[in-house]
C-alpha cells in the first residue's frame, strides 16, 4: 500500500513538472512573439532552475524553438510582419555563430559552465530591460507594407553573435532584436523577421548539439510539454503585438530573468542572505525603467523614421 501511494505520489509530481514547463512554453512564446525576444532567456533560466547540464538545456530550448519558431513564422507571415530582406541578412550568419556556441558548449565542462551561463542570461536580462526602458520607436509605412529599410551596417556581425548565445543558452532576440529597434525598424517587422531567421538558427543549433553530445539529459516529455505550450501561444502572440503594452511586458521580462538566476548565482556561490539585496536592487531597477519615459528631465523621443527612398 505504502508502495503503490509512493508510485502516485511521484507520478503527480511528474504531472505538476510537466505543467509547469507547458506554462513556461506557452509563457515564453508568447513574450518572444510579442516581443521579439524572451523564450531562449526564460526557457533556460527554468531549466538551468531545474538541474539540467548546459548542453541539454541548449538542445531543448532550441528543439523546442524550431516547432514554435515555425508556426511564430507562419502567423507572422499570415499578419505580414516579415521583412524577407531582413530575415536573409540575419540568418545565414546566424547559423554560424550557432555553430560556434555550440563547439564552445561541447568543450567545456559542464559544471563549470552554469554560473558562466547564469551571468550570459543576466547580461541578456540587463539588455531587455534597458531596451523596453525607452519608447519603442516607430517606422513609416508605404501601401501598407514596409519602407525600404535603411543599409543596416552591422547586421550580418549581430546575427552571427545572436548565432553564439542562441546556441550557449537559447538567447537569440535579446541579442538581434534591440539592434533592428535602434536602427528604427518598426517593431512588427522586426520582431516578425527576428523570430522568422530564429527557426533557422535553432535547427543548426540543435541538430549541431544531437551530433556533438548524443541525447543525454534530454526529457522528451519536457520537450513535449514546452512544445504544446509554445505552439498553442504563438498565433495569439503574433495576433496580440499591436494590442499588448511591450514596454510593460518586456520591463516585466528582464526583471523576471534578474530573479531567476541572481538566485541560481547566490545558491552556487552559498551567500543566501545576499539574494535579499540583490533581489531589491532588482525591484528598483525595474520602477526605474518602467518611469523613465515619464520623468521630466529624462524623456527621450522615440527614434526618427528612415527618410523614404528617393525615386
Amino acid at each position: 500500500m505504502q508502495v503503490c501511494e509512493s508510485t502516485i505520489s511521484s507520478n503527480l509530481v511528474e504531472v505538476s513538472d510537466l505543467l509547469v514547463f507547458f506554462v513556461a512554453g506557452f509563457a515564453a512564446s508568447l513574450v518572444d512573439g510579442a516581443l521579439g525576444m524572451g523564450f531562449g532567456p526564460t526557457s533556460a533560466s527554468i531549466l538551468l532552475g531545474g538541474g539540467l547540464s548546459p548542453s541539454a538545456i541548449s538542445t531543448t530550448v532550441n528543439l523546442a524553438k524550431v516547432a514554435t519558431g515555425l508556426t511564430a513564422a507562419l502567423s507572422h507571415w499570415r499578419f505580414d510582419n516579415i521583412d524577407r530582406r531582413l530575415v536573409r541578412r540575419l540568418a545565414a550568419p546566424g547559423c554560424v555563430g550557432a555553430l560556434l556556441g555550440v563547439t564552445v558548449l561541447a568543450s567545456v565542462d559542464g559544471d563549470r559552465l552554469k554560473p558562466v551561463l547564469s551571468l550570459l542570461l543576466l547580461v541578456m536580462a540587463g539588455r531587455i530591460l534597458l531596451r523596453f526602458s525607452r519608447p519603442v520607436g516607430t517606422r513609416v509605412e508605404v501601401d501598407g507594407g514596409p519602407a525600404q529599410p535603411p543599409e543596416l551596417r552591422g547586421t550580418a556581425a549581430v546575427g552571427l553573435v545572436g548565432g553564439v548565445t542562441n546556441g550557449l543558452v537559447g538567447a537569440w532576440g535579446p541579442v538581434v532584436t534591440p539592434f533592428l529597434l535602434q536602427r528604427g525598424v518598426a517593431p512588427r517587422y522586426a520582431i516578425g523577421s527576428v523570430n522568422t531567421a530564429e527557426v533557422a538558427v535553432a535547427v543548426v543549433a540543435s541538430g549541431s548539439l544531437l551530433v556533438s553530445v548524443g541525447g543525454g539529459g534530454i526529457d522528451v516529455g519536457v520537450i513535449a510539454a514546452m512544445l504544446l505550450g509554445g505552439v498553442l501561444a504563438a498565433p495569439l502572440a503574433a495576433w496580440s503585438i499591436r494590442l499588448l503594452p511591450a514596454r510593460a511586458m518586456g520591463v516585466g521580462v528582464g526583471g523576471l530573468l534578474f530573479v531567476t538566476n541572481i538566485r541560481e548565482l547566490v545558491s552556487a556561490a552559498g551567500v543566501g542572505p545576499v539574494r535579499w539585496l540583490a533581489y531589491g536592487a532588482v525591484a528598483v531597477a525595474c520602477a526605474l525603467a518602467a518611469a523613465r519615459p515619464h520623468l521630466p528631465h529624462a524623456r527621450v523621443a522615440p527614434p526618427a523614421a528612415p527618410p523614404l527612398p528617393s525615386s
